[in-house]
């Protein structure tokens, strides 16, 4: 048995509650443990990290309110079945950036994302004044003059960020949030190729939806933000063919 970067941290690390939930939840959601299958015993988990049982049971418990697993007196605990985990937390939206083969989070992502930030787009060009499309504009300048990976993957983040901000909705904002981060982490994680090969076009396509937010036209924002979620679909599935 063993756990996803088992023995990467400090000894100190390992004592942690949140370093055995990392561990554990990393491994459920790459597969090495399979739904139905039982995870190892709390006293083999203790030996594994070199962590107590109360450090074992709170890790457990963490993972149980994720929705990864399930325990029940005599019988063990058990993985849970991928569709009953909460894809809102923000921890399992992070451990499955980590994937090695992430093509159906990224499918998954690419459908969540469709159905609520055009919409956000479209409220924002209501909500908008001239300040916010200012930033807008100085986000999509960030995006253009970006030399690396993160400097472009803070101005795309901050960009749609302020779009789901700006459409004064707070479940939208609350969703957007924790989606955008997943994204940013994914992007900061794969190979150098994942930067674009012209962040000015990426940047224009962005520039047309401040436009249209600044003109207060609702359709044309959301259907520009349409176009810039589906090229980035588009780039991530031409990444994974290549990979």
């Amino acid at each position: 048995m063993s756990f996803a970067h088992s023995g990467a941290r400090s000894d100190k690390a390992s004592n942690h509650t949140t370093f055995v939930v990392d561990q554990l939840g990393q491994s459920v959601v790459a597969g090495e443990y399979p739904a139905g299958t039982m995870i190892p015993l709390d006293p083999d988990i203790c030996e594994m990290f070199g962590v107590s049982r109360t450090v074992v049971r709170e890790a457990k418990k963490t993972l149980i309110a994720k929705g990864l697993i399930q325990s029940k007196a005599k019988v063990g605990t058990h993985v849970r079945s991928p569709d009953d985990w909460n894809m809102f937390d923000e921890d399992v939206l992070r451990w499955h950036t980590a994937l090695k083969n992430p093509a159906k989070f990224h499918e998954e992502l690419f459908d969540i994302r469709m159905i609520f930030e055009p919409a956000a787009a479209a409220r924002a060009a209501m909500m908008a004044n001239s300040a916010d499309h200012a930033l807008l504009t100085k986000l999509c300048d960030d995006m253009a003059n970006a030399t690396d990976r993160a400097a472009f993957a803070i101005a795309d983040y901050e960009f749609h960020k302020q779009i789901l901000k700006l459409s004064r909705n707070r479940f939208l904002q609350s969703l957007g949030d924790m989606v955008q981060t997943a994204l940013y982490s994914m992007f900061m994680t794969e190979a150098n190729d994942a930067f674009p090969h012209s962040t000015a076009d990426v940047a224009t396509k962005h520039r047309n939806i401040a436009a249209a937010i600044a003109s207060g036209d609702a359709a044309r924002a959301s259907s520009a933000m349409t176009e810039v979620i589906s090229e980035s679909f588009e780039r991530t599935q031409m990444r994974s063919q290549v990979g």
